[in-house]
């Protein structure tokens, strides 16, 4: 998954320094951040988040860098454990400002209420009435009713739902917050993160849900067709589902 567009420098720094704003946002975390072919996302966080913190830069930058590390999928124990190691090396003061500012982040957002705030759209009440096709706790909220269904989804972290088909209609996934994961019958699981969107095609069995270490939520369209159904087949197996990072 590549490194979401910076627009940092043009919007900080646009009309006083645009060559800096462009080579900030175009080069810097435009072009090197997206080469995924050298280094990950995930990698090039942690690698940015040791530079910031061994030069003693502890502002809004590491900050910025720990929130994207988390988003590449650096968990709470890997940037303890950095930050740990990095204590020995850098200095113990530097460490203990990286930890106070990585317990903020890391542990934000870890309830139903908290992951609200930050969703575009309303969490919605427990999805009571599919729960027993869920793996976990999740919630629904019905956006639009009438011609076509739309529904904001979201899925605590490590639930997901059955695998099932939609016959004859299909389904629009917009991904709209933290992360997940969309599989189809005989491949391999795709990661979703905010922006991305799923085209399902009718008679294809599936699943989604959240990663898990993160709360997740999609827009959930119905793509309507005269004698469109669901079929819920089967849960994902917590052996294939431990498999995902």
């Amino acid at each position: 998954m590549a490194f979401q567009k910076v627009t940092a420098g043009k919007d900080v720094l646009g009309d006083f320094a645009p060559k800096f704003a462009e080579l900030n946002d175009e080069v810097l975390f435009g072009e090197v951040w997206s080469r995924e072919d050298k280094l990950s996302p995930r990698d090039r966080s942690l690698i940015t988040v040791t530079a910031l913190m061994s030069s003693g830069i502890l502002d809004s930058s590491l900050q910025f860098h720990m929130s994207k590390a988390k988003e590449n999928g650096v968990t709470k124990e890997q940037i303890a454990e950095v930050l740990t190691q990095l204590a020995f090396y850098s200095g113990w003061p530097k460490a203990w400002a990286a930890f106070r500012m990585a317990k903020e982040i890391w542990t934000e957002g870890t309830g139903a209420a908290d992951f609200a705030k930050c969703s575009l759209f309303p969490l919605g009440a427990p999805n009571d009435a599919y729960a027993k096709y869920f793996t976990g706790q999740s919630y629904l909220s019905l956006l639009t009713k009438e011609r076509l269904v739309t529904a904001n989804v979201t899925f605590e972290p490590g639930c997901r739902n059955w695998w099932h088909i939609h016959h004859k209609g299909g389904q629009i996934l917009l991904c709209t917050a933290g992360r997940g994961y969309y599989q189809e019958w005989g491949r391999e699981a795709q990661e979703l993160r905010p922006g991305d969107v799923v085209n399902i095609a009718p008679e294809v069995k599936h699943w989604h849900g959240a990663a898990a270490d993160s709360w997740f939520s999609h827009i959930a369209i119905e793509v309507p067709a005269e004698g469109s159904s669901n079929e819920w087949v089967e849960p994902v197996a917590d052996a294939e589902y431990g498999k995902l990072k």
